[in-house]
């Protein structure tokens, strides 16, 4: 947990550490005992739990460990590694498939996200200087609309039958959103003719992930279904510190209040427009984060789900009122340590 390496310990540390060990092996155990059951804190304040996945096969090991549901569905292992883009009939099936798997629980599927570190030869062949601020997520899609359309249609098929919500990545301006909304209302309307039934409304909201987006929520509440903040790159953009890079990956720190400050102004404006808010980047499985992202009002932790009995367990001993407080304490500390030790004095 600390990251410290202790050559050749002596008994003391060794029973220390086996001791440590058998503590937390008997609390996961409990965790796991109990991974089923919802999430609340002690005084009623209900988070839920779900799952990031990135194939179908993941949704039964995510049910398995107790997730309510899958808040992010990473669809590029349909399109990597091959040739020639999917068609929509195996876009539709990978869909149900995961869908079918979590026997009625919400499923929310992220549109194609390449470009930076997930180039994709067949659509986006010309390299970049600085990729990762270059064509990635919506904007290679929105560059491809025949392209995005088709797998648009596709998760629209899947939530013909299914509670879908559709959600598009690495949305920066207004116009983007807009633009990939009204694709999916052409998706909808041409697959409503095709198929002859639809729900009335197919929930679409955006990924949280580029400062911009963050600063601008209070336009994007009026649009949106709702919000899932992308801790990873909203991290690497707010602080400029790409996180593949060991030169600076110390500064990509999502425990930094600058990021933290932007989570908080995206909840409230939110919730102020009754839209709700989850966190599915990696802070969301941090034990340690847990406490202030309740705190901080997030209405859904997504995660892998080998982290989900823990997040429930963690939720569980927490007092939302005492959240509340931690989270607004942490918030005036000057560095990612600062908040840390802020957090651990506090539970």
């Amino acid at each position: 947990d600390a990251g410290r390496v202790w050559p050749d310990p002596d008994s003391g540390l060794t029973a220390e550490y086996a001791g440590r060990m058998e503590a937390t092996r008997l609390a996961r155990d409990q965790a796991r005992a109990a991974a089923a059951a919802p999430a609340a804190t002690r005084d009623g304040r209900r988070v839920l739990v779900v799952a990031n996945i990135g194939s179908p096969a993941e949704a039964r090991a995510a049910v398995g460990a107790g997730a309510e549901g899958v808040g992010l569905f990473r669809t590029e292992f349909l399109f990597l590694n091959r040739r020639t883009p999917p068609d929509e009939a195996e876009q539709v099936a990978a869909y149900r498939t995961a869908a079918e798997t979590l026997e009625g629980r919400p499923l929310i599927i992220r549109t194609l996200d390449v470009g930076g570190d997930k180039p994709l030869a067949y659509l986006d062949p010309a390299a970049e200087a600085n990729p990762f601020l270059g064509r990635r997520g919506i904007r290679v899609c929105l560059d491809q609309p025949a392209f995005f359309k088709t797998q648009l249609r596709a998760m629209v098929q899947a939530a013909a039958d299914f509670p879908v919500k559709i959600m598009f990545p690495m949305i920066a301006t207004l116009a983007e959103w807009r633009t990939a909304h009204e694709i999916l209302k052409q998706a909808q309307a041409e697959v409503e003719r095709r198929i002859g039934r639809l729900p009335r409304k197919i929930g679409a909201g955006i990924m949280v992930e580029v400062p911009a987006a963050a600063l601008r929520a209070l336009r994007f509440a009026a649009e949106v279904d709702f919000f899932s903040i992308g801790t990873n790159d909203l991290t690497q953009y707010t602080l400029a510190a790409e996180r593949g890079n060991p030169h600076v990956a110390r500064l990509a720190d999502a425990f930094d209040p600058a990021v933290l400050k932007l989570i908080q102004m995206i909840v409230e404006v939110a919730h102020a427009h009754g839209k709700t808010v989850g966190v599915c980047g990696e802070l969301a499985g941090d034990p340690l984060a847990v406490p202030l992202l309740v705190g901080l009002g997030v209405d859904e932790l997504s995660m892998t789900a080998s982290a989900i009995p823990e997040a429930k367990q963690t939720i569980r001993s927490l007092d939302y009122a005492a959240a509340r407080r931690l989270a607004a304490r942490a918030m005036n500390m000057d560095t990612p340590e600062d908040v840390r030790g802020c957090i651990r004095q506090q539970t």
